[in-house]
């Protein structure tokens, strides 16, 4: 199955770049939808580039800083050296929210890289991905 999610700008090149591999969202009905092998359409909301991505994995946690504490910084989108505070997450989610539906960190990896080696370590094989239009 494929989604559609809009990404700023910093977060889009971080996923094409291969250093941000963790997409974080609220576990709210329509992300509640998103399975492994589904492809996620990322549109850059500055360009308006389109990139799909494989979901190679997907965790649901209580909130960020659960979240937070099973991942590397960079791994959520985060520089080398700069620090990763959960609370960051509040300029696009209320507490309400999050307290309601809990957050998923859904793994991705933009669809040049993926190679056999990676899906098969995953669980996932070329043909239980949706790949076509």
């Amino acid at each position: 199955m494929k989604h559609q999610m809009k990404l700023w700008n910093d977060s889009y090149q971080a996923i094409l770049q291969g250093t941000k591999t963790i997409e974080m969202r609220l576990n709210d009905p329509k992300r509640r939808k998103i399975k492994k092998g589904d492809i996620i359409v990322f549109e850059n909301t500055t360009t308006k580039q389109n990139m799909n991505c494989v979901v190679l994995n997907i965790a649901s946690y209580m909130d960020f800083k659960e979240l937070y504490q099973n991942y590397l910084p960079t791994a959520l989108g985060y520089s080398v050296g700069e620090v990763a505070d959960e609370k960051d997450m509040y300029a696009y989610y209320s507490k309400e929210d999050i307290a309601l539906y809990g957050v998923l960190a859904i793994e991705i990896c933009p669809i040049y890289k993926i190679t056999p080696d990676l899906l098969s370590k995953n669980g996932l094989t070329l043909s239980s991905l949706e790949l076509e239009e």
